[in-house]
Protein backbone atom coordinates (compact mmCIF):
# COMPACT_ATOMS: atom_id res chain seq x y z
CA UNK A 1 0.00 0.00 0.00
CA UNK A 2 1.31 3.17 -0.89
CA UNK A 3 0.21 7.16 0.40
CA UNK A 4 1.30 9.86 -1.84
CA UNK A 5 2.16 12.60 0.10
CA UNK A 6 1.80 16.49 -1.10
CA UNK A 7 5.34 17.99 -1.76
CA UNK A 8 6.58 20.07 0.89
CA UNK A 9 6.61 23.64 0.72
CA UNK A 10 7.60 26.91 2.73
CA UNK A 11 3.68 27.60 2.20
CA UNK A 12 1.72 30.59 1.07
CA UNK A 13 2.54 32.63 4.57
CA UNK A 14 5.85 32.52 3.21
CA UNK A 15 4.55 34.57 0.43
CA UNK A 16 3.40 37.66 2.31
CA UNK A 17 6.36 37.73 4.73
CA UNK A 18 7.98 41.11 5.13
CA UNK A 19 11.20 41.99 2.54
CA UNK A 20 13.24 41.81 6.16
CA UNK A 21 11.73 38.07 7.02
CA UNK A 22 12.48 37.04 3.21
CA UNK A 23 15.73 38.43 2.75
CA UNK A 24 16.55 36.20 6.21
CA UNK A 25 14.96 33.00 4.48
CA UNK A 26 17.03 33.41 1.39
CA UNK A 27 19.75 34.33 3.21
CA UNK A 28 20.12 30.63 4.93
CA UNK A 29 18.82 28.89 1.83
CA UNK A 30 21.80 30.77 -0.27
CA UNK A 31 24.87 29.60 2.32
CA UNK A 32 22.96 26.04 3.61
CA UNK A 33 22.93 24.20 0.07
CA UNK A 34 23.00 20.37 0.73
CA UNK A 35 25.05 18.74 -2.23
CA UNK A 36 23.43 15.62 -4.25
CA UNK A 37 26.34 14.21 -6.95
CA UNK A 38 25.00 12.84 -9.48
CA UNK A 39 28.16 12.09 -11.18
CA UNK A 40 28.42 9.89 -14.70
CA UNK A 41 32.17 10.41 -15.63
CA UNK A 42 35.19 12.31 -15.56
CA UNK A 43 34.02 15.63 -14.44
CA UNK A 44 32.34 14.30 -11.04
CA UNK A 45 36.35 13.72 -10.38
CA UNK A 46 36.27 17.84 -10.94
CA UNK A 47 33.45 17.90 -8.62
CA UNK A 48 35.21 15.73 -5.96
CA UNK A 49 38.29 17.98 -6.29
CA UNK A 50 36.38 21.15 -5.69
CA UNK A 51 35.21 20.05 -2.59
CA UNK A 52 38.53 18.88 -1.02
CA UNK A 53 40.80 21.20 0.91
CA UNK A 54 42.34 23.21 -2.10
CA UNK A 55 39.24 24.99 -3.73
CA UNK A 56 36.93 23.74 -0.51
CA UNK A 57 33.30 24.92 -1.36
CA UNK A 58 32.27 24.56 2.05
CA UNK A 59 33.53 27.68 3.08
CA UNK A 60 30.29 29.22 0.41
CA UNK A 61 27.95 27.25 2.62
CA UNK A 62 27.93 24.44 0.30
CA UNK A 63 27.78 20.98 1.89
CA UNK A 64 28.85 17.91 0.02
CA UNK A 65 27.57 14.49 -0.23
CA UNK A 66 24.08 14.45 1.28
CA UNK A 67 22.93 10.91 2.35
CA UNK A 68 20.40 11.00 -0.27
CA UNK A 69 17.97 13.08 -2.94
CA UNK A 70 15.60 13.58 -0.05
CA UNK A 71 17.97 15.59 2.16
CA UNK A 72 19.34 18.05 -0.73
CA UNK A 73 18.84 20.89 -2.02
CA UNK A 74 21.35 21.05 -5.09
CA UNK A 75 21.86 18.26 -7.82
CA UNK A 76 25.21 18.53 -9.81
CA UNK A 77 24.80 16.45 -12.63
CA UNK A 78 28.13 16.00 -14.04
CA UNK A 79 29.15 13.39 -17.19
CA UNK A 80 27.60 12.01 -19.96
CA UNK A 81 23.74 11.32 -19.58
CA UNK A 82 22.56 7.92 -21.59
CA UNK A 83 18.94 7.43 -22.50
CA UNK A 84 18.84 4.14 -20.21
CA UNK A 85 20.54 6.33 -16.95
CA UNK A 86 17.79 9.45 -17.74
CA UNK A 87 15.12 7.79 -15.89
CA UNK A 88 16.53 7.45 -12.66
CA UNK A 89 17.92 10.65 -13.00
CA UNK A 90 14.60 11.73 -13.18
CA UNK A 91 13.14 9.56 -9.81
CA UNK A 92 15.54 11.39 -7.84
CA UNK A 93 15.13 15.05 -8.90
CA UNK A 94 11.31 14.21 -7.55
CA UNK A 95 12.38 12.72 -4.65
CA UNK A 96 13.78 16.42 -3.69
CA UNK A 97 12.10 18.60 -1.45
CA UNK A 98 11.00 22.08 -2.66
CA UNK A 99 13.25 24.58 -3.32
CA UNK A 100 15.11 22.36 -5.41
CA UNK A 101 18.38 23.79 -7.68
CA UNK A 102 20.13 21.75 -10.60
CA UNK A 103 23.65 22.75 -12.02
CA UNK A 104 24.52 21.01 -14.64
CA UNK A 105 28.26 20.31 -14.92
CA UNK A 106 30.00 20.35 -17.67
CA UNK A 107 29.79 19.79 -21.95
CA UNK A 108 28.57 16.30 -21.94
CA UNK A 109 25.56 17.05 -19.29
CA UNK A 110 24.96 20.40 -20.70
CA UNK A 111 24.71 19.23 -24.32
CA UNK A 112 26.22 15.22 -25.03
CA UNK A 113 29.67 16.76 -25.25
CA UNK A 114 31.59 15.06 -27.73
CA UNK A 115 28.97 11.97 -28.23
CA UNK A 116 26.10 14.23 -28.64
CA UNK A 117 25.88 12.54 -32.16
CA UNK A 118 25.48 8.65 -30.15
CA UNK A 119 22.21 6.94 -30.23
CA UNK A 120 22.25 6.69 -26.74
CA UNK A 121 23.39 9.92 -25.03
CA UNK A 122 20.57 12.45 -23.88
CA UNK A 123 21.46 15.88 -25.91
CA UNK A 124 21.21 17.69 -22.04
CA UNK A 125 20.01 16.89 -18.94
CA UNK A 126 17.57 20.04 -19.01
CA UNK A 127 15.84 17.67 -21.44
CA UNK A 128 14.62 15.96 -18.00
CA UNK A 129 14.87 18.48 -15.64
CA UNK A 130 15.27 22.30 -15.28
CA UNK A 131 18.53 23.72 -14.72
CA UNK A 132 19.40 26.43 -13.18
CA UNK A 133 23.27 26.83 -13.93
CA UNK A 134 25.20 25.57 -16.54
CA UNK A 135 28.84 25.18 -16.14
CA UNK A 136 30.82 24.70 -19.71
CA UNK A 137 33.75 22.79 -20.28
CA UNK A 138 34.98 19.12 -20.84
CA UNK A 139 36.07 18.79 -18.42
CA UNK A 140 35.51 22.33 -16.39
CA UNK A 141 37.75 23.05 -13.61
CA UNK A 142 36.81 23.02 -9.77
CA UNK A 143 37.09 27.18 -10.17
CA UNK A 144 34.47 26.98 -12.82
CA UNK A 145 31.77 24.90 -10.02
CA UNK A 146 32.95 27.76 -7.58
CA UNK A 147 31.84 30.22 -10.23
CA UNK A 148 28.34 28.51 -10.90
CA UNK A 149 27.83 28.13 -7.58
CA UNK A 150 27.84 31.73 -6.79
CA UNK A 151 25.61 32.70 -9.40
CA UNK A 152 23.40 30.04 -8.23
CA UNK A 153 23.25 31.58 -4.83
CA UNK A 154 23.28 34.95 -6.21
CA UNK A 155 19.59 33.60 -7.70
CA UNK A 156 18.52 32.16 -4.69
CA UNK A 157 19.17 35.59 -3.13
CA UNK A 158 16.65 37.02 -5.73
CA UNK A 159 14.09 34.67 -4.94
CA UNK A 160 10.36 34.76 -3.48
CA UNK A 161 10.41 32.10 -0.96
CA UNK A 162 6.56 30.33 -1.36
CA UNK A 163 6.22 31.35 -4.58
CA UNK A 164 6.15 28.50 -7.53
CA UNK A 165 9.49 27.94 -9.25
CA UNK A 166 9.13 28.03 -13.14
CA UNK A 167 8.96 24.39 -13.78
CA UNK A 168 5.81 23.58 -10.81
CA UNK A 169 3.73 22.78 -13.45
CA UNK A 170 5.68 20.53 -15.72
CA UNK A 171 3.96 16.87 -15.77
CA UNK A 172 6.89 14.80 -16.54
CA UNK A 173 7.61 11.85 -14.77
CA UNK A 174 10.24 9.57 -14.71
CA UNK A 175 8.41 6.85 -17.05
CA UNK A 176 7.79 9.58 -19.84
CA UNK A 177 11.21 10.68 -20.96
CA UNK A 178 11.93 7.16 -22.49
CA UNK A 179 11.84 7.49 -25.80
CA UNK A 180 12.07 4.47 -28.55
CA UNK A 181 15.13 3.37 -30.29
CA UNK A 182 16.42 5.55 -33.29
CA UNK A 183 15.83 3.23 -37.30
CA UNK A 184 18.57 2.14 -38.87
CA UNK A 185 19.64 4.77 -41.53
CA UNK A 186 18.40 3.45 -45.35
CA UNK A 187 20.78 3.07 -47.88
CA UNK A 188 21.57 6.53 -49.20
CA UNK A 189 20.70 8.70 -46.36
Amino acid sequence: MTTDLPMPRVGPVAAHAPKPMRIVLNWGRRYSLWVFNFGLACCAIEFIAASMARHDFIRLGVIPFAPGPRQADLMVVSGTVTDKMAPSIRRLYDQMPEPKYVISFGACSNSGGPYWDSYSVTKGVDQLIPVDVYVPGCPPRPEALLHGIITLQDAIAAESPGRARRDSGRTVSAGSVRRGLLRRPAKGE
